[in-house]
């Protein structure tokens, strides 16, 4: 379905953060015969209606969200509604369509598009490509769950999109490249599960993209994606690190010293990085100088392994984004050999917390 499709019918806005506005923003261009925003204060990031560029869009609150929702030929829903909430079931068996406002966008741009999504390492990634792309003269948009809505983007001839599982399980158009950085349990209850989860994380990937690219090494997911064509970043003939250099097959391309961030994961963001480049027809041999001097410019986002000096002598890492303690695992290998403490605020009894204490006994948790 694009934003076109909806002209002349009855469409509900549910939501009201900046995805919110974004949608009731670009689908009131479009014609419909009715439109309503609905705030049932699902989603915590609501913004002041009156006062955004929606505003001339009707907000619906309290008892009247259900009737709102229910009357729509179409829900367009904003990622902070899960789909396990019981009026998206409800919507459906009533056979409303319900879908979101990156699909609707993604449904006019796929070809443009570069689709990054995982449980962890797409903002690093997303924001690697853009870097690197930008570097070799290649112009492109960046934004999707980690900036600027999709439905507010600029016209461009190339998008760079970080994709939540949320984003992705209403799309049903692929990007031309789709990419997945990493898979494990997350985000559980508002999908309903793991299998569904993954279901819906991997669906980035289930509508025809020309080109896939995963992390070969992350074994979750290899097991989910199966013998499907893929670019395996990682693996020995792709994109992969040895002995401190970055490699293409066995071509050397440059110093893996030169990326500024710590940890085997973030070697893996690379490798995935530099085959997303090559699937967009950039020769890395040839540019090898140039996206080394990219990526030794790339700094680290903000509360991902942030080293923060401090007169004590002692390193302390800004890691709080990684909400998950299979992140937290990734973040301990990057200073293995190295005594640290861990402050956690996470619940104990956590099934990872065994492994955890297994392979980095040297890590104490206060």
């Amino acid at each position: 379905m694009r934003l076109a499709d909806l002209r002349g019918r009855s469409v509900a806005v549910w939501g009201s953060g900046r995805e919110g506005v974004a949608a009731a923003a670009a689908i009131a261009a479009h014609g419909p015969a009715r439109l309503v925003a609905v705030d049932d204060t699902v989603n915590f990031l609501s913004l002041d209606w009156a006062r955004s560029r929606a505003k001339d869009v009707p907000l619906v609150t309290g008892d009247d969200c259900h009737d709102a929702l229910m009357g729509a030929d179409v829900i367009v829903r904003s990622p902070g509604v899960p789909q396990t909430h019981r009026w998206v079931v409800e919507a459906r068996e009533r056979g409303i369509t319900v879908t979101g406002g990156t699909a609707l966008w993604m449904a006019d741009h796929a070809a443009a598009t570069v689709g990054v999504t995982g449980s962890k390492g797409k903002s690093t990634t997303s924001s690697l490509i853009s870097h690197l792309l930008g570097a070799a003269g290649r112009p492109n948009v960046f934004g999707g769950n980690i900036g600027v809505p999709v439905l507010d983007l600029p016209p461009s001839d190339q998008y760079v999109l970080e994709l939540s599982s949320y984003q992705c399980s209403d799309l049903t158009d692929s990007p031309r490249v789709a990419v997945v950085t990493a898979l494990f349990p997350e985000h559980l209850d508002a999908h309903g599960g793991e299998r569904e989860y993954y279901r819906d994380k991997l669906n980035l990937i289930a509508h025809g993209p020309e080109t896939v690219v995963v992390n070969g090494l992350d074994e979750r997911l290899a097991a989910e994606i199966g013998d499907r064509p893929a670019v395996r970043a990682g693996l020995p003939d792709s994109y992969h690190v040895r002995d401190g250099m970055v490699y293409r097959a066995g071509t050397p391309l440059f110093e893996r010293a030169v990326l500024p961030l710590v940890g085997r994961h973030n070697e893996r963001n690379l490798c995935v990085a530099l085959a997303v480049l090559e699937a967009l027809g950039i020769d890395t041999v040839a540019t090898a100088d140039t996206l080394a001097t990219a990526a030794k410019s790339f700094a680290a986002l903000p509360h991902r392994l942030t080293e923060i000096e401090d007169p004590s002598g002692l390193t302390f890492v800004d890691d709080t984004l990684a909400t998950s303690p299979y992140a937290s695992m990734h973040a301990i290998d990057a200073y293995d050999g190295r005594p640290l403490t861990v402050i956690v605020g996470a619940p104990t009894g956590d099934s990872t917390t065994p492994r955890c204490a297994s392979t980095w006994p040297a890590a104490s948790s206060p």
